[in-house]
Formats: C-alpha cells, sequence, structure tokens
C-alpha cells in the first residue's frame, strides 16, 4: 500500500501514522481475507493496539489515553480501515464506548474503569438503537427501574457492534418518562447476570466484526454504574455521535483508498489490445475521479476535526462528512470493481469486499438520510 501524503501537527503523530501503517502492513492485511470468510473475531488484534497505545489516542494522558488532536486520531482509524474495515471501524466504537466515561463519568469512575478501556483490557460497546428506534433514538423503551441502590434492566438493545465480544457495554435506557429528558446512561459490565447477548447477525459484509442484540432480562445494574446525571442520558448520546460520525469518514475514506490502489494497481498491470488498460483515456477519467474524490472526503474529514480540535461547534461539519466521507466510498468501490470486470466480481480479489464493506458505512451511526436532516436544520434554524 502505497503512503498517503499527509499534513501531521508533530513528528509525534508522524511517528504515530507510521506505527499505525506498519501494524496494518504487517498485522491487519494479510489476515483480513481469511479471518472475514470464517466471521472471526479478532480480538487478539485490538489487545495489539491497545498495547501499541492506538486505542485511546483521542483521550487525556492522565488515564492512560494518547492525548492526541482528533485529526491525528482520524488519519489512524483511516490507516487501520485501509486494511481491515472491521478493525477500523471496531476502534471507532470502542473509541466512542469510552466517551461516555471519559466525558461524564465521575473522577472516581475514570480512575476505576478508563485505564483499561483506553489501554485495550476492556473492549466497548455502544447501546442506543433498538428494533424500533434507530433513526428516532429518543423513542428507545428499554426500561430501567430503580430497586434499593441497583437499576434492573428489561427490553433489547438492537445492532449492537462487538455485542456479544465486548467486555463492557453503555446502556441508554429510560429512566423516566417519555422522550429525550427520560433517558440515561449506565455502564454495564460484560458478566452482568440478564445481560444476554444473542446470536450476532448474518451481515453482508464486515463479517469479522460481530453485530448482535443484547436481550436485558431483568439484568440487576449497581448504582455507582450511572454516567453522568439522571435523565442526561440523550445528551451524552448525542454527543458522542457527532465524534463517531468523524470516525466513520475516516473509516470510508480508508475503505475507498484500499479500493483505489486496488483499481490502480490493476488498471496498471492488466493488458488489452496491446497496452495497459490505464492508457485508454475513458479509464484513466475514472481513475481521476475516484482519486479526486478520495482527496476531498478526506479534506473534509480533517477540516471537521479541526474545528472540534480547536473547541469550536462541528455538529453540521461532522454531519456533512459522514454524508460526504460514505457516499464518496460507496461510488468510488463500485468504480472499483468495475475497473476490474469479472475479477472486481470474485473473492480472488479484494475489491468485491470493499464493495460489499462500504454499504454499512452509509446506514451506521445515523443514516445518510438522518445526516441531510441534520445539515438541513443547521441552515434553516428548525
Amino acid at each position: 500500500m502505497p503512503p498517503v501524503v499527509r499534513s501531521l501537527p508533530s513528528a509525534e503523530a508522524e511517528a504515530l501514522l507510521e506505527l499505525a501503517r506498519d501494524l496494518a502492513e504487517q498485522e491487519l492485511a494479510p489476515r483480513a481475507a481469511e479471518m472475514e470468510s470464517r466471521s472471526e473475531f479478532p480480538r487478539e488484534v485490538f489487545r495489539t493496539l491497545g498495547k501499541a497505545g492506538l486505542l485511546g489516542l483521542a483521550y487525556g494522558e492522565e488515564h492512560g489515553g494518547g492525548g492526541q488532536p482528533y485529526e491525528v486520531y482520524l488519519q489512524v482509524l483511516e490507516e487501520l480501515s485501509r486494511a481491515w474495515l472491521a478493525v477500523g471501524l471496531g476502534t471507532s466504537v470502542h473509541t466512542l464506548s469510552c466517551y461516555p466515561l471519559a466525558a461524564f463519568g465521575s473522577q472516581e469512575q475514570k480512575d476505576r474503569w478508563l485505564p483499561d478501556m483506553l489501554g485495550g483490557e476492556l473492549l466497548g460497546a455502544y447501546c442506543l438503537s433498538e428494533a424500533d428506534s434507530g433513526s428516532d433514538a429518543a423513542a428507545l423503551k428499554t426500561k430501567a427501574t430503580k430497586e434499593g441502590d441497583d437499576w434492573v434492566v428489561n427490553g433489547a438493545k438492537a445492532w449492537v457492534t462487538h455485542g456479544g465480544q465486548a467486555d463492557f457495554y453503555n446502556l441508554m435506557v429510560r429512566t423516566g418518562g417519555e422522550g429525550a429528558k427520560g433517558i440515561s446512561c449506565l455502564l454495564a459490565a460484560k458478566d452482568t447476570p440478564g445481560l444476554n447477548p444473542q446470536a450476532p447477525e448474518r451481515k453482508m459484509g464486515m463479517k469479522s466484526s460481530h453485530t448482535a442484540t443484547i436481550q436485558l432480562d431483568g439484568a440487576r445494574i449497581s448504582g455507582n454504574r450511572l454516567l453522568g446525571d439522571e435523565g442526561q442520558g440523550f445528551r451524552i448520546a448525542m454527543s458522542a455521535l457527532d465524534g463517531g460520525r468523524l470516525g466513520i469518514s475516516a473509516c470510508a475514506v480508508g475503505v475507498a483508498q484500499a479500493a483505489l490502489d486496488t483499481a490502480v494497481s490493476y488498471a496498471k498491470q492488466r493488458k488489452q489490445f496491446g497496452q495497459r488498460i490505464a492508457d485508454f483515456q475513458g479509464l484513466s477519467f475514472m481513475l481521476a475521479d475516484m482519486a479526486t474524490q478520495v482527496e476531498a472526503a478526506r479534506a473534509l474529514y480533517l477540516s471537521a476535526a479541526r474545528l472540534r480540535d480547536r473547541g469550536k461547534p462541528f455538529g453540521p461539519q461532522a454531519a456533512m462528512s459522514k454524508l460526504f466521507c460514505t457516499d464518496t466510498a460507496m461510488r468510488v468501490t463500485t468504480d472499483a470493481v468495475q475497473v476490474l470486470g469479472g475479477y472486481g466480481y470474485v473473492e480472488d480479489f479484494p475489491a468485491e469486499r470493499y464493495l460489499r464493506e462500504a454499504k454499512i458505512l452509509q446506514i451506521v451511526e445515523g443514516t445518510n438520510q438522518v445526516q441531510r436532516i441534520v445539515v438541513g436544520r443547521s441552515l434553516t434554524g428548525s
């Protein structure tokens, strides 16, 4: 994989990107196709990333994080996703799962749990969606009732990335009345009695990333695992998703870059009518459009990340980024299959896997239709 030309803010950031690239090329890319074919979850890979300091890059050093700006963290995600999306997206989901504790937890809670999360010993999952409340997250029904000092939770959370594999689960649950103000956030350990992961979903792509429903049957969670204040859960969830959308954006650019790399390599080697197909103007223009779209998508997510790093509002830009980057990944991976022709449609080449993986990125962490709603409302003040 040829390196992408990047502008990084420090020598430390350059070293981190080099480390991520080395791990991606040596540890991820050689294993991705085989483990995807077996739907095998790469738990040891996440431990390796944790030991390398790549699972807590966006968090403070006082609890074992990397203390890096978001623009650096996202470029690490891009490099990981370029080699294996299940790992890149898993890193993004884990980072998202650490956010409620890091941003809203008490000092005691952070001291107790955050170091192992950021170090990779504890892998996280984020439980917001339900079977009947996906885009309309404020309509969730999973209920937590106070019994003594504990919360007792009943319901089910759907589409949970790392479901059945995670060591901790952020549960968005209803502790009060209807609507957003009745939602709270609980941090549940995987061995909580009554917390029962179901069988993983059988998906089109990204099969190494397990997605499952979490059934909650009288799950008893200690009161000291409430993150933030009671009724603050929806605010926690939404503020986490702004950063999460940038994570998905970076993952999408990684997949698009991988598809572009594959298409360019193939076009330079494949000959028809006595010349490389890369030398036909129609195909070279297609490659040029793909490359331009990838560069534009990368610039957009980095622009939004720099707003975040400067403490400025970035929610609409995160939505624009998620929308544009994932739509770009879908276009570029589709074109990559076309460049490879019949070979693009068979599993011997990775292009078909990139196409299947790109599709989910238009759906997760808010569909692209929801992103358009967010952007539209920011323009009109709705």
